[in-house]
């Protein structure tokens, strides 16, 4: 399968970065600072979701900006401690690409996706995050914004995600959708390409557009 693209919008978190410790370890900890039972933090979706979506479902209004602040500081100081490392395929991957032909688009706020990308060495020249947009993942506002910033027709552009809500996004914005194995299974994954993780994939530049193929 090929897939021709003018732009790709990748997630971070669980797409080119792997968090899921550190996600699990501050989380957990938020948690129970704030007296939120085990039972109820269990039914809440973390990945893929701005923080202050995860913290309206389990405060009250008056407690959510100062439990935002809190969980932005746990995640920022663990990323030193192995809080973010790549995932296979992602350095290469990118490297194959122009710099004003891709983006991030993540739905973890700016300060701890530019302190989780810088940890791993990755640089985007574009950055969406959860500060950026007034509606987050699944809402297709990133990913729309991503591609307005790039100069690029949503039609244009392909988006990679692990998370079925990005997923949900990338379509709702008119994009084409690759899903990637690393937090979910595929049969989870709601996508036009289903991969392990971008070392499947290979990219072929051409004047303006990008061939994405899938490595035999």
């Amino acid at each position: 399968m090929k897939i021709q693209a003018e732009a790709l919008l990748f997630d971070n978190d669980g797409t080119l970065v792997s968090s899921l410790e550190s996600v699990h370890r501050c989380w957990t900890r938020w948690a129970a600072e704030f007296g939120i039972t085990a039972e109820a933090f269990a039914q809440v979706e973390l990945h893929g979701r701005p923080a202050v979506e995860i913290a309206a479902d389990l405060l009250p209004a008056d407690v959510v900006p100062r439990a935002l602040a809190r969980i932005e500081e746990l995640e920022v100081e663990d990323v030193p401690n192995g809080g973010a490392h790549l995932l296979p395929g992602t350095a290469p991957f990118l490297d194959s690409l122009p710099a004003d032909r891709w983006a991030v688009v993540t739905s973890a706020t700016r300060r701890l996706a530019e302190a989780r990308l810088e940890a791993v060495g990755i640089l985007p020249k574009t950055l969406v995050a959860a500060d950026d947009v007034t509606r987050g993942k699944p809402d297709p506002e990133p990913y729309l914004l991503a591609a307005r910033e790039l100069g690029v027709d949503p039609s244009r552009c392909v988006v990679f995600e692990d998370a079925p809500a990005g997923l949900r996004a990338g379509r709702a914005a008119g994009m084409t959708t690759v899903a990637l194995t690393t937090t979910h299974q595929a049969h989870e994954l709601d996508a036009d390409l289903v991969v392990e993780n971008l070392s499947a994939l290979s990219a072929l530049v051409t004047a303006g557009k990008v061939e994405i193929s899938v490595r035999s």
